[in-house]
């Protein structure tokens, strides 16, 4: 077991923490106004820390019910399908695909914060169990 790893909630003072850590870690550079938008009440954002260092981060928006999400799984008996969005030209793309997630068709200017702003809707069927 890993001990001295905490959970901590984003704030604007550890803000730029979660930046330097997406930016030496991820392949795409998000803005500043993404991280400013995280702070708003239509995201949830955990962060972890070992020995009082950011290690990692997980965020997620509030959206209103379309279809199935990831996100909603943990609160659903039953569902058809889970559903999301990959960034075009991401890694995700094939990765998803490795767990027969298929390719729903293109959405134009769906990230407001990232360049490329258009993703892929990629949805997989799940089978319900009885």
């Amino acid at each position: 077991m890993i001990k001295n790893i905490e959970l901590g909630d984003l704030t604007d003072k550890n803000i730029g923490q979660l930046a330097l850590l997406n930016n030496t870690t991820l392949p795409v550079n998000y803005e500043e106004k993404f991280y400013q938008k995280l702070l708003t009440n239509g995201f949830i954002t955990k962060l972890a820390f070992f020995n009082d260092v950011m290690v990692g981060a997980v965020s997620c928006r509030i959206d209103p019910p379309k279809e199935e999400y990831v996100e909603d799984l943990c609160n659903k008996e039953k569902y058809e399908k889970i559903s999301l969005h990959v960034q075009i030209g991401s890694d995700a793309i094939e990765f998803y695909k490795k767990f027969n997630f298929k390719e729903e068709g293109l959405i134009k200017n769906y990230y407001r914060n990232i360049e490329p702003t258009d993703c892929y809707l990629m949805s997989k069927p799940v089978q319900i169990s009885a």
